[in-house]
Formats: structure tokens, C-alpha cells, sequence
């Protein structure tokens, strides 16, 4: 696949972009820029949209009578109704979204893992929840990839989150034509994808497609959106990825030497034993898909979910399970 979609991404600012944090630094991300070619980022920092300067004191969620509050402890300013505000408006006047990519443990971006005090002294207790303007992106935009940039250092988070966040944006360009035959390619196309990740979903969306009811395209596309969105919720079981590539390799099975075949089931072994990425087996089938013009699987999104620049392997080793 060579027209790549371009994703449209919020992004905290002070990701490698300005310095706006509250001590006045920028947070070096690589990813950011590695991501920039290929997808229109919007930048915000809620802090500084309220009003807060940099530098500025730190902000914190604080619960105060069982309510969660954002709280400024050096100032005893309470903004927490300034970003609920903030988060309303900026959310409700964005046009189509696809991901956001947001600073970890920011009491305003955060999406998984901020402290929230339980009191304002600075050795109170803590439990880990989400930001305000991060639980709020989380509740009005459930469906699109959202991650924060600490649990994007994980190689199979970011393969996932790429993933969708190209998938989506692949299929607004479906949507925007409003032609039937578009929705049916893309189902065709997106096959083996949906195979691995769930295959419930696919059944569902095959179903959809069929349109037995005869549905104009804008009453159908609605559904197809919810349960596409539902299918690449979480990222696909290995086993799930194996069974995929038994199927493509199914064939290639009369075409293969006995070799061929003896270094695709090594290579299937260690993606099993995690000691490859999923990228080693796929190009193994890719080749072959080339060489024997394979029509069925040249234009499946498996093999290819995202520009082939943004690959790597790097990997934090955190968040494994997830």
C-alpha cells in the first residue's frame, strides 16, 4: 500500500514540541517526530489554554469530600471546573479525530496513570486514575487510538496503536465517498486484519456488509463504524496472529521446498517465544506473496497496517500483557 491516509492526532504539546510543562521543559520523544511525515497533528496543552503560565506551580487531583478536584497546592487554586470547561469546548469543536497521543502522569493529559491524592500534604495516600482532560478525551472518543507516549515505548502497544490509528483513518476516507462497493473493498481488504484481532467482529462486519436489508450507505456505515472500532479494541492474542498466517501460508503450500517451508515454521516458533516481532513472519509471507502475485493477499492490510519507516523494534519491556 503506497497512498497512505494521513491520521489526524491530537497531541500534548509538550511533547517534543514546545516547552510548556510546568518546570518550562519540553519532553524529548522521538516518536513524535518519526510520526510527523505522515499524519496532521493538533497540538494543546490544556494547562496553558486555562490560563496557567509556565513555568507555573504544579497542579495535582486531589479528593476532597469523595470528588475528585484539580487542585494547584502552593496557590490553593481550585481550576478544576476551568478544565472540565476547557475539555468540553476543545473536544466538542474538533471535526474527525483518529488518535491522540498524550503525556503519561499529567494530572491534565493523563489517561492511565496519574496519582490522585487523597489529600493535599505531600505524603498523602494516592490511587492511579485518569487526567481530566484525559478521562474526558477517554469518554467522548472511546472508539479511536488513544495512548500516552510511556506506554507507546512498549513495541507491541505502538504496533497496535499505529495499527488503528491508520485503520481508522483508512476507513474515514470510506466513509467520505459514500459508495457501497468502497465499503465492501474495505472489508475485503481488511480481512486478515480483522481475522487476527477478533473474530466475532469480522462475522459481525461481514454481516453488515452483506446488507440483506438493502440499506442506503449512511443508514450502514454507522454500524460498521461501531463494531470496526469495537474489533481493534484491544491488540490482537498471538495466537490469534498465528492462525492468520497458518491461513496465508495455506496458499503457498504446494509451492514451497521442503527448506521454504522448514524456515517459516522457525520463524513461527520464535514469534510464538516472543523472540520476534510479528513483522519477521510477515515479511516472510509478503515475499512469497510477491513472487507468486498472490491477488487475494497483495492488498490485505495485515501485511502492511502502516508506513513501513515508522517499524520499530525498540521495546521498554514494560506493560508486556497488555
Amino acid at each position: 500500500m503506497s497512498d497512505w491516509p494521513r491520521p489526524v492526532v491530537i497531541l500534548s504539546r509538550c511533547l517534543e514540541l514546545e516547552p510548556v510543562r510546568y518546570n518550562g521543559q519540553v519532553i524529548p520523544y522521538d516518536f513524535v517526530r518519526e510520526l510527523e511525515p505522515w499524519v496532521d497533528y493538533v497540538p494543546v496543552c490544556p494547562e496553558v489554554e486555562i490560563g496557567l503560565g509556565v513555568p507555573r506551580d504544579p497542579i495535582r487531583i486531589v479528593e476532597v469530600d469523595g470528588e475528585a478536584r484539580l487542585l494547584q497546592p502552593d496557590t490553593g487554586r481550585d481550576v478544576s471546573e476551568a478544565m472540565r470547561g476547557f475539555a468540553e469546548s476543545f473536544l466538542g469543536s474538533l471535526g474527525e479525530v483518529d488518535g491522540f497521543l498524550l503525556k503519561n502522569r499529567s494530572p491534565s493529559c493523563g489517561i492511565s496513570d496519574v496519582k490522585i491524592y487523597q489529600g493535599l500534604e505531600k505524603s498523602a495516600s494516592s490511587r492511579r486514575g485518569s487526567g481530566f482532560f484525559g478521562g474526558a478525551v477517554l469518554e467522548r472518543y472511546p472508539g479511536v487510538a488513544i495512548e500516552d507516549e510511556g506506554r507507546l515505548r512498549n513495541y507491541r502497544i505502538r504496533d497496535h496503536f499505529l495499527t488503528k490509528l491508520f485503520a481508522l483513518a483508512r476507513f474515514r476516507a470510506i466513509k467520505r465517498t459514500g459508495a457501497m462497493r468502497e465499503l465492501v473493498r474495505f472489508q475485503a481488504e481488511n480481512k486478515l486484519m480483522l481475522m487476527a484481532y477478533s473474530q466475532k467482529e469480522l462475522r459481525e462486519l461481514g454481516r453488515i456488509v452483506a446488507n440483506h436489508d438493502r440499506l442506503p450507505f449512511g443508514e450502514l456505515v454507522g454500524a460498521y463504524e461501531e463494531h470496526f472500532q469495537q474489533a481493534l479494541a484491544r491488540p490482537p492474542r498471538s495466537n490469534s496472529v498465528v492462525n492468520v498466517f497458518e491461513h496465508a501460508a495455506g496458499y503457498f503450500s504446494k509451492e514451497l521446498t521442503k527448506r521454504e517451508k522448514a524456515y517459516y515454521r522457525s520463524a513461527i516458533k520464535q514469534y510464538r517465544e516472543r523472540q520476534v516481532p510479528v513483522s519477521a513472519v510477515s515479511s516472510i509471507l509478503r515475499a512469497w506473496i510477491v513472487r507468486f502475485e498472490e491477488e487475494y493477499l497483495l492488498p490485505q492490510t495485515f501485511f502492511a497496517p502502516y508506513p513501513a519507516p515508522l517499524m520499530s523494534l525498540s521495546d521498554s519491556g514494560k506493560g508486556r500483557e497488555v
